[in-house]
């Protein structure tokens, strides 16, 4: 008999796996990859909700597809629902009281769906606060910041596509208020008006455009970015906080497998269960309460989800301004907010660019700052917060009013007023306190840890007695870098010359002073400092 017969056959699956691997190279790319390190701290979890309700949004979305009519056709309802029977109603309206009462665990996926995508929003959000107060959004990552940041104002207008298809009183509300900015855009906002609708509004399209972009368009360009995303951070590796042993040439922390994916697929199905429980116990958006949408009407406390809010806030605070030119009205009380609202989200999105320009730092990082390091961009972050807080309470002023039992004009001069006022005091008390936190950081090198502990010296003086840090503390307390401002140099060379100095250098001079200049900076306590505290005197 032949030997070949006698050869024990490998398993299938190994057969299989080898076949695969000969014409794909999954073996080589996992050996590559499948170790890749990964740090393990708690505010790198914020991208991950991001990532899982992200995921659970298409899930979800998936399923809902299958039972919605995206269609204005007018139909007579006849469904389950008793006080709508014989009402008048668009079939999209129709379908979606069908899903929340005829189909088995509708109205619980969507109750998920609409959760999620608020969660999905604000993780997004406090994911790219961790990112810029922590100075993650530095070279090589500035294009990441980029992506981010696009995930996040496409997540908004899928947000708002996604809950105007319904065709509620309160969606269609929002849609008018959108058809309102439109139409606020000179010499063209009638014609995009007319374009979007398919003609006066409402029109008959709305709600099937809406449909295409919101489970076409938009998802599918985030999915782009969402992986483009994901690949720059595997590519250029994990930030991570300063510590011993941590440089920015390593990763200290985890591999990927098994660990990480162990660990991330746990916490996956803690996300999913988290929503799942927040959507059985707390109702969001119930179109049956409203009613379906007629031009002719407005539903009371109607307000967009809380990412849309400071929008809606510059337009409601604004005075209602308006210019005739050319026999033309131009409705500044709209308009203005209009271009406010891009103009504030270009700031953000090209941030890295403007501090990377202002100090001049073109160097790599993979080290994160702690907040209190870098006051000023810390200050601005606050700043832009205390902004969007003001704008969001501008935005629902009605419901302020109402509950509280405040004047509505009230809270429109306190948006008003704290429009400007508001990021200019948080600012600046946000930037006393970094400094302060400073030299606190700077005690604690120096002194140690105050141990409560009181002791009475030879000479009667008592004295409280300071624990000293620990190398570890130390370290992370003294690892961050410090900056030197940008100087203009000498304006006359050595032959007597005078250098022209530009207007954008003299700028660039003073930014970068008021970044890092001696009211922004504390600075480190030296070797020598610590040797001479520590040695005895002063210290105790």
């Amino acid at each position: 008999m032949s030997t070949a017969t006698d050869k024990r056959k490998a398993p299938a699956g190994e057969r299989v796996a080898d076949w695969a691997d000969g014409r794909l190279g999954i073996y080589s790319l996992a050996k590559a990859n499948m170790r890749k390190i990964f740090p393990d701290h708690w505010s790198f979890m914020l991208g991950e909700v991001a990532l899982y309700s992200f995921i659970i949004i298409i899930l979800t979305g998936v399923y809902l597809t299958l039972f919605f009519h995206p269609s204005m056709n007018e139909v007579e309802y006849h469904g389950s629902y008793v006080p709508m029977q014989g009402v008048l109603m668009s079939e999209a309206y129709a379908s979606t009281l069908d899903i929340s009462f005829d189909v088995r665990g509708g109205l619980l996926i969507r109750q998920i769906h609409h959760w999620a995508a608020l969660i999905f929003l604000a993780a997004m959000m406090v994911h790219m606060m961790r990112v810029f107060f922590t100075g993650a959004f530095r070279k090589p990552r500035e294009i990441n910041w980029l992506f981010g940041f696009l995930l996040f104002v496409l997540g908004m207008f899928t947000g708002f596509t996604g809950y105007s298809l319904p065709d509620d009183l309160l969606s269609g509300t929002g849609v008018r208020f959108m058809q309102g900015a439109i139409l606020s855009v000179p010499v063209v906002g009638t014609y995009l008006s007319m374009f979007l609708f398919g003609g006066e509004f409402p029109g008959g399209d709305i709600v099937a455009r809406f449909y295409s972009i919101h489970i076409l368009l938009l998802p599918g360009i985030m999915l782009g970015l969402l992986v483009a995303h994901l690949i720059l951070v595997f590519y250029h590796k994990h930030t991570q906080f300063a510590g011993p042993g941590r440089t920015n040439n390593n990763v200290v922390g985890m591999p990927l497998l098994p660990i990480y994916m162990a660990k991330a697929g746990g916490f996956f199905f803690l996300v999913f269960g988290v929503i799942s429980v927040i959507s059985a116990i707390a109702s969001i958006n119930p179109i049956w309460a409203l009613g379906p949408y007629r031009p002719d009407q407005v539903s009371t406390g109607a307000q967009p989800d809380w990412y849309m809010g400071f929008s809606e806030g510059l337009i409601r605070v604004m005075p209602g301004w308006e210019i005739n030119l050319w026999g033309h009205t131009l409705v500044l009380g709209v308009f203005i907010p209009l271009v406010i609202f891009p103009l504030v989200l270009a700031t953000i999105a090209v941030y890295p660019f403007i501090e990377s320009w202002v100090t001049g730092d073109k160097r790599e990082h993979h080290i994160l700052d702690r907040p209190r390091n870098a006051p000023t961009r810390t200050a601005f972050g606050v700043a832009w917060l205390t902004w969007y807080f003001v704008l969001l309470i501008g935005g629902g002023n009605d419901l302020w009013a109402t509950h509280f039992h405040l004047s509505i004009n009230s809270i429109t001069w306190f948006v008003r007023i704290f429009f400007f006022a508001g990021p200019v005091l948080a600012f600046i008390i946000t930037k006393r306190i970094c400094m302060g936190l400073q030299r606190r950081d700077k005690d604690k090198v120096l002194h140690g840890r105050e141990s409560g502990i009181i002791k009475r010296l030879p000479h009667g003086e008592f004295v409280e007695v300071h624990e000293p840090l620990t190398q570890e503390a130390l370290h992370t307390l003294t690892a961050h870098q410090q900056y030197t401002p940008r100087e203009i140099g000498p304006t006359v060379d050595e032959n007597g010359v005078e250098r022209k100095v530009s207007r954008t250098e003299r700028l660039r001079a003073r930014l970068s002073k008021a970044y890092y200049g001696k009211d922004n900076q504390v600075a480190k306590p030296t070797v020598e400092e610590y040797k001479e505290i520590t040695s005895g005197h002063g210290h105790h």
